[in-house]
């Protein structure tokens, strides 16, 4: 992933704006779509990806909704993004070390891992936190 997909983009929208309601606001996921202008059928099934993997917490039923599974400060940007568009790989040797069968003299390989690793420590280093305040 170098390149976010709208599904990556409104990932960001709709957890970001969770961040940024009062501690303990459970949001409607129709509250979300509709202030952060996804499709909430769309937003609802990236939602489901963040509860399985504890990003945010699902309520059923009246006065369900969703809320941050943990401080936005412990949320990064890499965590976000992963969730959705699957790990960093700025090109697809990195994917699998032998779909490419010139990685071991390949000389832009170690190139690829500096930017994946790069990429990586920079969404790593961003929370929700932040991106609330802004």
């Amino acid at each position: 992933m170098m390149e976010l997909t709208r599904k990556g983009e409104y990932a960001i929208r709709g957890i970001v704006y969770l961040a940024q309601q009062p501690p303990g606001k459970i949001a409607l996921i129709s509250e979300i779509a509709e202030a952060t202008d996804v499709p909430q059928t769309f937003l609802a099934k990236i939602f489901q990806s963040f509860a399985k993997l504890g990003l945010v917490q699902s309520f059923r039923g009246t006065g369900g909704g969703f809320l941050l599974g943990r401080s936005p400060s412990q949320i990064t940007l890499r965590q976000v993004v992963e969730a959705v568009e699957g790990p960093i790989m700025p090109n697809r040797c990195l994917i699998d070390e032998g779909m490419c069968d010139r990685s071991a003299r390949c000389l832009v390989h170690p190139v690829w891992r500096k930017v994946q690793g790069e990429v990586g420590k920079i969404l790593d280093d961003v929370t929700l936190e932040d991106l609330a305040k802004t």
